[in-house]
């Protein structure tokens, strides 16, 4: 058990420190896509479909929504 919870813990690490140099562009289309995913995967579990394709479609659908969101915010300004 202990394996496990170092390496997602390291795996962690690097994923937040590979975000640190991101435009406020970058981050919200990842996090989008991220966030996507993870209710795609779920949504797929739950209605027992496809998990690999829910999380594709949702972190596509996540994206597209993280960079409308960006622009939406930048033109609001």
């Amino acid at each position: 058990m202990k394996p496990v919870v170092l390496s997602l813990a390291l795996i962690a690490m690097l994923a937040l420190a590979g975000c640190s140099g991101m435009t406020t562009t970058e981050q919200r289309v990842l996090s989008g896509s991220a966030i996507g995913a993870g209710a795609g995967a779920v949504t797929a579990v739950a209605t027992g479909g496809c998990t690999a394709c829910g999380a594709v479609v949702g972190g596509v659908v996540g994206a597209g929504a993280g960079y409308v969101y960006d622009q939406w915010r930048k033109h609001d300004r």
